[in-house]
């Protein structure tokens, strides 16, 4: 009976947990049992487009395949990155990349294997999904660059979203294969603008995860479009013609202050940054003493040299300088026991001649007159040690010296040496290449430009500058001889009926040789000097104004006014300019891609030979071999006529000074 009671107890507690878990539970399972059935995939948006002033495509979408590793779900690392590495063909600086990424994700963050696959090898991929745990081959879309390295510092590039970007909100959108974010450049500062809405896609599945059929699916939204004041022909143009050399150029429309050009070379490809980088293109790119990896352009800081001279020309009429005041050059000036040289003997000087021939002497003697701080305060007003509101994530401000600036920074009192240097554009003065645009774009116009990047309508018209219009015409005056007349930078002269080009050329000194081994090439690279040349065109009515630095490039008039004054060809007669630039390239080893592939191949070879001596010999050949078939169509050009040899004055060795030579 006792038994009986029991069986009769047990039953109805089990009775009364199956209506338990029938009734009140009911909601609770059913839903878990829908998402057992039901397979809920977020489709990622596609990416803004970023566009130039003409709507050119600067940044675009490609449809693609791609595979991508989910870190929590991979059982077997080498095997399954191994197997993955032999279907695709990947490098050992790729596969070192993916399992480093894997280690260093967290398990939800998904680590990029490849993309752009062809549909073969997403197939192959694909049917092999049960012995690759871990890996999720997708169709979407990828980041597309057409011009590569030439917008790699306007642009930026994009990656997948970080462990840290993901805690930061917890979007689950962030964790999704193929989703990527902006890391750099305005890709990164306007990335939430670029994003889009994610589209979501709902399947039924079987209990192993096969599909049964699709139940409903809801469409991505596009992210915004975002147009550029850039002119995408003219940037590409610019980053070309700076070559084999170590520097940047800035091109700005005097009519509104749109950057039409903001270029810095070398620089990185963002399509592999986008693609997720190799250990050894990193390495490469980080060990590159011309280094690719700063923008130069914004965070590149330099003593302006004789480019600074317009603004001591406007400080010193601001003051009461009469510009036709003669000032004798006999080759320097002295001050106390020591004498700061100028580049020649140039008899008597007015401001206009001492512009066209950058007398340090005139300079020295008027700005000693009236005083740094009526130097810096006109530093200031055209733009110099200022930051401008562009969508870029960092700019330096430079500095502009002054007493107060020396006490507080060095806690020492300003001197008369530090005046003449600062008339000069030398000494503690550090100015960025967009800052020296902005500046002659204000010489140019008259007005009190602000420079931007996002093209748009209805801006305020900017104000006219703080000095009388014909204190301004006697810069450009004086910079109109630079280049037309009897000046520094006859040489680079536009070659088109009826537009003058004028500017100011300056070679800012890195250190101090003595015995005259500044003027040539036998001093180590990082020492020489860097050239410098500001300018605009027509002089007559001006439209652009332009700003280049060639690191190390030892002469303003040889290094940096060319290209300059090929920018602006570029502007007023493209086919012209592009001419002359082929043949140019076909000299320096070809365009920008095809001097990097070259590049990248004797990275490589070296790292080789440095491993294995043998092997290295045999990559070697191979890279020379493929080298020379890529440049045979561009060594078929006539090589471009020898430009005249940049002649420098000598140090005085007498005397330690900070001197220029143009």
């Amino acid at each position: 009976m006792f038994l009986g009671a029991a069986q009769a107890g047990v039953g109805l507690v089990l009775a009364g947990r199956m209506a338990w878990l029938s009734v009140a539970e009911n909601e609770r399972y059913s839903l878990l049992s829908e998402s057992n059935r039901v397979n809920l995939t977020l489709i990622p948006p596609r990416r803004g487009w970023i566009v130039d002033r003409y709507g050119k495509p600067i940044a675009i979408n490609r449809t693609d395949f791609r595979v991508d590793l989910i870190p929590d779900r991979v059982t077997d690392e080498s095997r399954v990155v191994g197997t993955l590495a032999d279907l695709l063909n990947l490098d050992e600086d790729e596969r070192e990349r993916i399992l480093t990424e894997l280690k260093d994700a967290a398990g939800y963050q998904p680590v990029q294997v490849s993309g752009g696959l062809t549909y073969e090898q997403y197939a192959a991929i694909s049917v092999r999904m049960p012995e690759l745990a871990g890996a999720a081959p997708a169709r979407g879309f990828s980041r597309f660059y057409p011009d590569g390295a030439a917008v790699g510092h306007l642009v930026g590039y994009v990656g997948a979203a970080s462990a840290a970007d993901y805690e930061k909100t917890r979007d689950t959108l962030l964790i999704t294969p193929g989703f990527k974010v902006g890391k750099a450049g305005i890709e990164k500062v306007l990335d939430a603008e670029m994003r889009g809405k994610p589209g979501a896609r709902r399947t039924e599945v079987t209990a192993r995860g096969k599909l049964v059929r699709e139940l409903a699916t809801r469409s991505d939204v596009a992210g915004q479009t975002i147009k550029l004041t850039i002119d995408a022909g003219l940037q590409a143009f610019a980053a070309r013609r700076i070559g084999v050399q170590s520097g940047c150029a800035v091109v700005i429309d005097c009519t509104n202050g749109d950057i039409l050009a903001l270029t810095s070379m070398p620089s990185y490809d963002p399509n592999s940054f986008s693609d997720g980088i190799s250990q050894g293109e990193w390495a490469m790119l980080s060990d590159n003493d011309h280094l690719p990896l700063l923008n130069k352009a914004m965070q590149g800081l330099y003593p302006p040299g004789s480019t600074f001279k317009p603004i001591t020309a406007l400080a010193l009429q601001g003051a009461g300088v009469d510009p036709e005041e003669v000032v004798y050059c006999n080759g320097g000036y002295q001050l106390g026991n020591r004498r700061f040289a100028c580049l020649g003997r140039h008899g008597p000087m007015n401001l206009h001649r001492a512009i066209a021939k950058s007398c340090n002497t005139y300079f020295y003697t008027m700005g000693r007159r009236i005083g740094i701080e009526k130097i810096a305060e006109v530093a200031g007003i055209m733009g110099l040690g200022k930051e401008f509101p562009l969508p870029m994530p960092s700019q330096k401000y430079g500095t502009v010296p002054d007493a107060e600036w020396k006490q507080r920074r060095h806690k020492q009192q300003w001197s008369q040496s530090d005046t003449l240097n600062t008339s000069i554009g030398q000494g503690y003065l550090q100015v960025t290449p967009l800052q020296l645009a902005v500046m002659v774009s204000r010489v140019a116009s008259g007005r009190a430009l602000e420079p931007r990047l996002i093209a748009r309508r209805g801006d305020a018209a900017p104000q006219p500058l703080p000095f009388p219009p014909e204190h301004v015409a006697a810069v450009r005056s004086g910079m109109d001889e630079v280049v037309n007349g009897n000046g520094t930078a006859g040489r680079s002269r536009l070659q088109l009926d009826g537009i003058r080009l004028g500017g100011k050329t300056g070679t800012a000194q890195v250190r101090n040789f003595k015995g005259g081994a500044r003027s040539g090439y036998g001093i180590p690279w990082k020492f020489r000097d860097h050239g410098l040349f500001i300018g605009f065109a027509p002089v007559d009515n001006p439209r652009y104004a332009v700003a280049v630095v060639i690191e190390h490039g030892m002469s303003g008039s040889g290094a940096a006014a060319p290209i300059a004054s090929d920018c602006m060809l570029y502007l007023f007669d493209p086919a012209k300019a592009m001419e002359k630039l082929t043949g140019l390239e076909a000299g320096w080893g070809g365009d920008i891609g095809t001097r990097m592939t070259a590049e990248a191949q004797a990275y490589r070879a070296a790292r080789a030979a440095a491993a294995d001596p043998a092997t290295a010999a045999a990559q070697a050949e191979a890279a020379q071999a493929e080298a020379a078939a890529a440049n045979a169509a561009n060594m078929a050009a006539p090589p471009p006529p020898p430009s005249p040899a940049a002649t420098h004055p000598a140090d005085n060795a007498a005397h330690n000074v900070i001197e220029e030579a143009e």
